[in-house]
């Protein structure tokens, strides 16, 4: 079900390199991928969004207008995307950085304070993957083994000895979910 992800937040918060690992994860582990990347005008502090479609069946359509996965980084992204996610889908927050609350009650959503954890593991620069590793966990879109293996492929080199910590904050991520931590569920 959780096909269409949509990933949001501002430049420099790790939202493309995001959707650009859950791409090429999907790809490892032989699914159909698509993955669209959306910048503002500014780059790194401007808006950035991406769509990531990922199937086992081919994709007759790249753009993710209606997503079934929302995480939002920031409170503009919550605010302008959190009415396209599908009745019944999730929705990620950052609640480190966003003060307020989902308004829909049709939609699972988890608040995760993916700065504040990603501090306390050692950089804010891997707050996108505490939340990668929630969504991994609660959908199993792909696996961790996956995203490890594509860790490589999409971290620049000088850049790979950041693998490990990528990897601590994504089961930091994931642990948060199965223990049932920062949620509000449908309907509740």
């Amino acid at each position: 079900m959780y096909e269409g992800i949509l990933i949001a937040g501002f430049g420099g918060q790790g939202v493309l390199s995001t959707g650009q690992l859950l791409a090429y994860s999907g790809m490892v582990e032989g699914k159909h991928v698509a993955w669209i990347p959306s910048y503002g005008p500014e780059m790194r502090g401007g808006t950035a969004n991406c769509g990531v479609t990922i199937s086992q069946q081919p994709i007759s359509s790249p753009l993710v207008s209606e997503p079934t996965v929302l995480i939002a980084m920031n409170r503009p992204s919550l605010e302008k995307f959190e009415n396209s996610v599908v009745k019944g889908g999730l929705i990620f927050v950052n609640s480190s950085l966003i003060d307020i609350r989902a308004s829909r009650k049709d939609v699972g959503v988890y608040y995760i304070p993916a700065n504040d954890m990603a501090e306390d593991i050692g950089s804010s620069k891997v707050a996108n993957n505490i939340i990668l590793g929630a969504l991994i966990e609660l959908t199993g879109v792909v696996t961790p083994e996956a995203i490890e293996k594509s860790l490589k492929d999409v971290l620049p080199p000088h850049h790979h000895k950041m693998i490990p910590l990528n990897l601590k904050a994504m089961e930091a991520g994931a642990s948060l979910v199965r223990t049932g931590g920062r949620q509000r569920m449908a309907d509740s």
